[in-house]
């Protein structure tokens, strides 16, 4: 039986999957135009099973003699291990028999000799020439090289290119998490003076998509056909808006409900929500290997004004521009404008790491939020967080390191603890926003056992050096962010972190204010 794939490229016969070449579909028109390119993704977005899907497609077709094979296993420098270049042409020799090309089409064997930093050129050039049918190249991992390495394997390819088909391959792919741009960044460029978009001449590249919603639908209708179970329409909505389509994380999502959980009754928004938390919780490898890149200097310089609501300043926005296209290479944020990350999942790690050392420190019980009749008990909340503010809120703001967000990441290490997977946090922040919107959705019984769901609204916002008080300007934000949710009150929470501000014991305070519409909200200043 078929099973939602989260690890490793995807088999047919093994993995629910969606049609891998309608993902990537220009990649036909570059190879019969003899283009050399660049794919490139985040990680376990399915490169890979693209790539191998054409290579098995191109290959029985009749018409190419198409590889596929990884630079992996030339990452590691070990004393008396052949050479990057030989471990390469040695992974093209083995992917090229197990693809079952005809005996004429395979590479030479062995490899003609050649000085290093012309191996791969000599061995491609040589392979081309003895083929009958054109050859394509897809070489993935490229990432996987660095420095020197990097450099000569892209010139080599660059030198090549002039002498397809005959003499070289007539189309080759180069596939990696980052873009040539970065390439050029890894190996040794400076990225504050790259003129050419290109370090090897390959002026055509192409990301691998996120799903669409339709996708995502006719992902989970495969198992629905397979199995029977069927997934309901607020579910596929919900695992859609969680993951905004980012391949593992749908994935993921249904094999935690049907395969890690056993459910085989019809797949609910209900167990969605759960998926979610348990997602974010257990933080899986994928979900790991993100957090881990927080504190990456180019990776900060681009999350923390998002987190804070700042722009960039003018001066730094050359290398600020680079910082984007690598953490839009990551995954972690999302392409196009207004720069914001990449789906209310990664959202969500995102933060709890940055404030887990908060979520540490709050003692209170999390079931001593919770009303008699289930729902969340918001003015507890507001008090229970100025007492924590006013005893230990400046001491953790010192121990972030996302300094600039400190005292946002203070309240959503409390709000975490609080809400403690009972409920979902959606938040709204991006560049330049000046504020960061918070949706607390909190799921409760009514009085005949339905399961409904208490909304509830925050607005953070920061009054900083030489800056006016920005209360009048929250409120205002708060009153249409209320009137987006069609909310009646909310919460406004302004942090002073000027210099010469009040102590915190002293300046906390919990007030009510009147937005520019009538609605009466509670506003903490703190």
């Amino acid at each position: 039986m078929k099973s939602f794939n989260t690890t490793g490229p995807c088999r047919a016969n093994l993995h629910y999957q969606l049609d891998p070449l309608a993902r990537l579909p220009k990649v036909r028109r570059m190879i019969k135009e003899e283009k050399f390119f660049v794919v490139h993704a985040p990680r376990q977005t399915g490169k890979t099973t693209t790539l191998k899907a054409y290579a098995d497609v191109l290959t029985a077709e009749g018409v190419y003699a198409a590889v596929y094979a990884s630079c992996e296993t030339a990452s590691t420098e070990q004393p008396g291990a052949a050479s990057p270049e030989d471990r390469i042409l040695a992974t093209i020799a083995e992917m090229a028999a197990e693809a079952q090309l005809p005996s004429e089409c395979l590479p030479p064997e062995p490899w003609p000799q050649a000085p290093e930093g012309t191996k791969l050129r000599r061995g491609l050039r040589e392979w081309a020439r003895r083929s009958p049918r054109p050859v394509v190249l897809f070489l993935d991992e490229i990432d996987a090289l660095s420095g020197d390495h990097l450099v000569s394997v892209l010139r080599q390819l660059r030198d090549g290119h002039n002498s397809r088909p005959a003499a070289f391959p007539q189309s080759v792919a180069v596939c990696g998490m980052r873009d040539v741009r970065d390439y050029k960044a890894a190996s040794g460029g400076n990225p504050e003076r790259l003129v050419s978009s290109s370090p090897f001449n390959m002026k055509v590249g192409m990301r691998v998509p996120d799903f669409t919603f339709d996708q995502v639908a006719e992902l989970y209708r495969q198992h629905t056909s397979a199995t029977g179970q069927e997934f309901a329409l607020a579910a596929v909505q919900r695992a859609f808006e969680a993951s905004q389509g980012q391949p593992w994380l749908v994935n993921a999502l249904a094999y935690d409900i049907i395969s890690e959980r056993g459910i085989t009754g019809p797949v609910t928004d209900e167990l969605m929500d759960e998926a979610v938390e348990r997602l974010i919780r257990q933080r899986e490898t994928h979900l790991d290997s993100l957090a881990a890149r927080l504190h990456e200097t180019r990776v900060q310089r681009v999350i923390e004004p998002m987190l804070a609501g700042l722009t960039v300043p003018s001066e730094n926005i050359a290398v600020y521009s680079d910082d984007v296209r690598y953490v839009q290479d990551l995954g972690l944020v999302a392409p196009g404008k207004p720069l914001q990350i990449s789906n209310p999942i990664y959202q969500e790690v995102i933060t709890r790491v940055l404030a887990a050392k908060v979520e540490d420190q709050v003692v209170l019980e999390p079931r001593s939020f919770v009303a008699a009749d289930g729902r969340l008990d918001m003015a507890r909340l507001v008090a229970e967080f100025a007492a924590f503010w006013r005893k230990d809120g400046e001491i953790l703001t010192v121990g972030q390191g996302y300094t600039e967000a400190a005292a946002q990441l203070v309240f959503m290490g409390f709000l975490h603890r609080v809400v403690n997977g009972g409920g979902i946090i959606d938040r709204e922040y991006a560049l330049g926003r000046g504020r960061i919107d918070l949706c607390v959705r909190w799921p409760y019984r009514d009085g005949e056992g339905k399961r409904v769901w208490q909304w509830e609204a925050v607005e953070l916002k920061v009054h900083r050096p030489d800056r006016p008080d920005p209360v009048v300007e929250g409120l205002a934000q708060l009153d249409r962010y209320l009137d987006h949710l069609d909310l009646r009150t909310g919460l406004l929470i302004v942090f002073d972190v000027r210099r010469d501000a009040p102590p915190a014991a002293e300046r906390t305070t919990v007030t009510t204010a009147t937005t520019p519409s009538g609605r009466s909200v509670t506003v903490l200043q703190a």
